[in-house]
C-alpha cells in the first residue's frame, strides 16, 4: 500500500502517515514488551479523582503521573524507571526533522508508551505537565485509532479527526503544541500482525521535561 502524502493538521502539526519501516515497528514492538517488565512496570494510571485510565502505561526517563514528572514510581513500585536509550531520542530527532523538513536541536528526555486494547480511549487532554516548549513526538503501531486533534482553548470544537495507522508519526509542536488531542477510538483487527503486536495498538510519545 502507498502511504498517503504527509499533511499539516494545524501549524506546527504534521501527520506523515507510514513513517516507519516495518523493520522499525518489529523492533519497537519488541523493545516495548521489555520495558513493560519494568523496573517499573506497565500498570494503568490511577487519577487523582480515583478513576482508572483504559491505557496501559510504561514511562522511560522520567515517570509520568497526575499531573507531575518524577524519577521514581512512587505510585507504583518505588523504583527508578528504565533511561530512554540514546538510540530512540535519535529517533525522534529524525522524526522531527522528518515531519518539519530541516533538523532542529531536539532532546526528548522521557517516553510515555500506551497500549491501547480495543475498548481503551483518551481523553481530550493537553501534554502541559513539561516545562519545555519543545515539540511532542507521537508514534503509532498496531491497530488503526482516531485521532481527534483540537484547539489549545477548549476540549470541544473546532478539532480535526484523523486515522493513525501502523507506522504513522505525529509531531505537534510551536503553536499547537498545547492543543487538546484524544483518541475516542481504536478498531481491533486493523493492524499488521508482521509488527509483531498481535492486538492492540501501542503509542510511543517523546518529550523533553525541561526538567534535571
Amino acid at each position: 500500500m502507498i502511504p498517503l502524502p504527509m499533511r499539516e493538521i494545524a501549524p506546527g502539526a504534521v501527520h506523515v502517515p507510514g513513517w516507519l519501516t516495518l523493520d522499525e515497528q518489529r523492533h519497537l514492538v519488541e523493545a516495548c514488551r521489555e520495558w513493560a517488565r519494568g523496573p517499573v512496570p506497565i500498570r494503568h494510571t490511577v487519577l487523582p479523582s480515583g478513576g482508572v485510565m483504559s491505557v496501559q502505561t510504561v514511562c522511560l526517563g522520567w515517570h509520568w503521573q497526575p499531573y507531575r514528572y518524577t524519577r521514581v514510581a512512587h505510585d507504583v513500585n518505588g523504583r527508578r524507571v528504565a533511561d530512554l536509550p540514546g538510540w530512540l531520542a535519535e529517533l525522534g530527532r529524525r522524526a522531527v526533522a522528518g515531519a518539519y523538513g530541516h533538523e532542529m536541536e531536539y532532546d526528548p528526555d522521557t517516553a510515555l508508551i500506551n497500549f491501547y486494547d480495543g475498548q481503551a480511549k483518551m481523553g481530550m487532554h493537553q501534554d502541559k505537565d513539561e516545562r519545555s516548549d519543545a515539540p511532542v513526538v507521537s508514534l503509532s503501531i498496531g491497530d488503526t485509532c482516531l485521532f481527534r486533534f483540537g484547539n489549545t482553548e477548549t476540549r470541544g470544537r473546532p478539532y480535526t479527526d484523523v486515522r493513525l495507522t501502523s507506522g504513522d508519526l505525529f509531531v505537534f509542536g510551536g503553536p499547537s503544541r498545547l492543543a487538546y488531542h484524544g483518541v475516542p477510538k481504536v478498531y481491533p483487527g486493523t493492524g499488521d500482525p508482521a509488527t509483531g503486536l498481535a492486538s492492540g495498538r501501542l503509542n510511543l510519545t517523546l518529550r523533553v521535561t525541561g526538567l534535571r
